[in-house]
C-alpha cells in the first residue's frame, strides 16, 4: 500500500544570494518581530522603581551634564543655537544609534539557544532592536520636541524645510547600526572578544561624531575626516532642520548616505554567510 505523500508547508534552504535581506521571508514572520519588540520594551521596566521614566531620567541628565563641562566649563560653540537643545538632539540621536549598534552587534551570541532549537530568518533580531529603540528614540524626541516648541515661541531657533528629511536620516542611522552590528555579530562569533573592542570604540566614537560640538568647529584634516564620519551629515542635516543653525551641505548628507548602504551591503553578505555556520563556532 502506497503511503500518501507528504505535503510540506515550508521548505528551509541555505542556498540564496549572499546579498539577499530575505525580506519577503522576513515580513512573514512580521508578529515574531512583534513579539521580540514586546518582550524588549517590557524586559526594560521589570523590577524597577520609576519604569519608563528612565528614558527620560537619561537624555535629561546627559544633557545637563553636556551642558556643564563642553558648554560652560569647555565653552564649546554651538553655532548659536541654544546649548541645551543642542546638546539634547545630539544625545538623543546618538542614544539611539549607539543602543542599536551594540544591540545588533550580539545578535548571534545572544540568541544562539533560540536559533538551535527553532528556525526563523535571522534576521528578525536585529530587526526587532533596532525597532525597540526606536520607541525609545520616540520618547526622547516627544522631550526635544517639548523643549523645541519653548525655544521656537521665545525666537531663539529657526527651522527649515529640513526637518522633513528627520524620517530619512532616523533610516539612515536605523541602516548604519544594522549594518556595522551584523558584521560584528557574525565576527562574535568566533571571536568573543570583538564586543569588548566594540563597546571601547563606540566610546570613542561619540568624540568623533558631532554630538557635543558642531563640525564648524573642526578645522583642516579634522574637518576634512568628519565628512566622511557617516554620522556626520545626519547629525548636522537634523540639528539644521530643527535649530536652523550650522554648517549642513547636501553633498555631506550624500556621503553619510552611500558609505552607509555600501556598509549595510558588507554587513548583509557576511551575515548571510555566517548564519550557515554560526552554530558550529558560538
Amino acid at each position: 500500500m502506497n503511503e500518501p505523500q507528504q505535503k510540506w508547508t515550508e521548505t528551509i534552504e541555505d542556498s540564496h544570494s549572499l546579498f539577499d535581506l530575505k525580506l519577503k521571508e522576513v515580513w512573514r514572520y512580521k508578529d515574531l518581530i512583534y513579539m521580540f519588540v514586546k518582550r524588549d520594551f517590557v524586559s526594560s521596566f521589570k523590577q524597577t522603581v520609576l519604569g519608563p521614566v528612565w528614558f527620560f531620567i537619561n537624555p535629561i541628565f546627559t544633557t545637563l551634564a553636556y551642558l556643564i563641562i563642553f558648554g560652560n566649563i569647555a565653552n564649546l560653540s554651538t553655532d548659536g543655537a541654544p546649548k541645551i537643545l543642542f546638546y539634547l538632539a545630539g544625545v538623543m540621536l546618538w542614544n539611539y544609534f549607539s543602543s542599536s549598534l551594540t544591540g545588533t552587534s550580539s545578535t548571534f551570541a545572544s540568541n544562539a539557544a533560540i536559533f538551535g532549537k527553532v528556525y526563523f530568518p535571522r534576521l528578525v533580531t536585529p530587526i526587532s532592536i533596532v525597532i525597540s529603540n526606536l520607541m525609545r528614540f520616540g520618547v526622547q524626541f516627544l522631550l526635544f520636541l517639548i523643549l523645541w516648541i519653548f525655544y521656537l515661541i521665545k525666537g531663539e531657533v529657526e527651522p527649515n524645510i529640513w526637518i522633513l528629511a528627520t524620517p530619512f536620516l532616523v533610516i539612515l542611522m536605523a541602516a548604519f547600526a544594522l549594518g556595522v552590528g551584523m558584521i560584528f555579530s557574525s565576527l562574535t562569533t568566533k571571536y568573543k572578544d570583538i564586543n569588548m573592542l566594540l563597546g571601547f570604540g563606540v566610546s570613542l566614537y561619540m568624540y568623533a561624531t558631532p554630538v557635543i560640538y558642531p563640525i564648524s568647529a573642526l578645522k583642516g584634516i579634522w574637518r576634512e575626516l568628519a565628512y566622511y564620519n557617516p554620522l556626520t551629515g545626519i547629525f548636522e542635516c537634523f540639528k539644521y532642520g530643527w535649530l536652523g543653525k550650522g554648517d549642513f551641505s547636501v553633498p555631506m548628507l550624500g556621503i553619510s548616505t552611500i558609505i552607509i548602504f555600501f556598509l549595510l551591503a558588507v554587513g548583509t553578505v557576511i551575515f548571510n554567510k555566517v548564519e550557515k555556520t554560526f552554530m558550529d563556532t558560538v
